[in-house]
């Protein structure tokens, strides 16, 4: 697609080789094929300089797919710095009207580049991106030329027009990541789903338990879960009296902790056993935990994508007769707050386990709990 060389390719595959644990490897030869000698070069510095695993996943996706844009759109690899023009013209491509497209087959992203990037696998969105979506990626875009030693036109006052006038050109509501929380009464219509004794419904099973018992963790810390963080801790007295097995799992850096902050949370029962029954029953003893499974029922080597995750539960969403569309593997992370909410865990107890670091994002979910039950919404019952 840049027109490099086979070599040239095959050389920064092996680079990337290199850097597979924190990147999406399985598109190792996709990002081989579009991505400069320099882009890797970028890209090992920044592992080595310690960024976080997420952050470079998400930061790498952002480059392959401005990469891939600056191709279809100019014929060229993208410039460093980008030009003003260049910054300019991505806002056009990708914040536009809808409905100014209807009498205006010009305006938005041209037909020639929105088609070669859906055949390359990079644009999927019907329509202009979201504003966030935008931003992001021209945040990451200045961040990597700030990497390079260079200077870029991201803070000029013609590109910060653009965008404010784009976004109200055309209002979008606010969406939620998961129309609905995963309580714990959706969560036991989920797991009944995979009560059968299939390697799918083991580890779907526990998928679904960790990531709601651990703080209602994140798709990708899911997907990324090795069993090297896994520490075996002393049992748990439960209310009968009888000892409860107890995990604790080392995050490592996540979205909110600081650059040097190891973030633990806790498993106590139930999902230390479901996740027992899928490490035993896949025969996996190190590595990636929670790993694909073929049509013929093998276990991959490789690590799941955080997609597959949400998959999963759309999936196990489905089955369970529930709306597919009012749920996502988010809906774990706001489920878990809204449950403990409801059985009145108080909030830094909660928070200590989800790991959010926002008192007022966390207490939103414990107000409407509130709110729904409290005597405020029963004046008539």
């Amino acid at each position: 697609m840049s027109g490099a060389s086979p070599t040239s390719i095959e050389s920064r595959a092996e680079q990337l080789d290199t850097i597979a644990a924190v990147l999406p490897i399985d598109r190792r030869d996709k990002l081989a094929e579009l991505l400069t000698d320099q882009d890797v070069e970028t890209l090992k510095h920044l592992v080595s300089e310690g960024m976080g695993e997420n952050t470079l996943r998400a930061l790498t996706s952002d480059l392959a797919y401005l990469e891939a844009w600056s191709l279809a759109a100019t014929g060229n690899p993208l410039p460093w710095p980008a030009p003003e023009a260049l910054l300019l013209k991505f806002v056009a491509h990708h914040l536009w009207d809808p409905a100014k497209r209807q009498s205006d087959p010009e305006h938005g992203m041209p037909a020639a580049i929105d088609h070669a990037l859906r055949d390359s696998g990079f644009l999927r969105a019907v329509g202009p991106h979201a504003p966030d979506t935008v931003r992001r990626r021209l945040a990451n875009w200045s961040t990597l030329t700030k990497w390079r030693g260079l200077d870029g036109a991201f803070a000029s006052p013609a590109l910060k027009s653009a965008i404010r006038l784009a976004v109200r050109a055309v209002p979008r509501p606010r969406r939620r990541k998961s129309a609905k929380a995963v309580t714990g009464d959706v969560l036991s219509q989920l797991l009944a789903t995979c009560g059968g004794d299939s390697l799918r419904d083991i580890r779907d099973r526990a998928i679904l338990m960790v990531a709601f018992a651990s703080g209602g963790r994140r798709r990708s810390e899911i997907a990324n879960l090795r069993k090297e963080q896994l520490t075996v801790e002393p049992p748990v007295t439960g209310e009968d009296g009888s000892p409860l097995p107890s995990l604790s799992i080392h995050l490592g850096r996540t979205k909110t902790s600081g650059a040097d902050q190891d973030e633990v949370v806790y498993l106590t029962g139930r999902p230390v056993d479901a996740l027992n029954a899928w490490l035993t029953a896949a025969k996996i003893d190190g590595g990636s935990m929670f790993r694909a499974i073929d049509r013929w029922g093998n276990v991959s080597r490789r690590a799941l994508d955080p997609k597959a995750v949400n998959d999963i539960v759309k999936q196990r969403v489905k089955q369970a007769g529930l709306k597919v569309g009012e749920f996502s593997a988010h809906g774990l992370r706001s489920g878990y707050l809204t449950e403990a909410a409801s059985r009145g865990i108080p909030l830094p107890e909660a928070m200590e386990q989800s790991r959010h670091r926002s008192v007022q994002q966390a207490s939103s979910y414990y107000n409407s709990a509130t709110r729904r039950s409290g005597g405020a919404a029963r004046l008539i019952t």
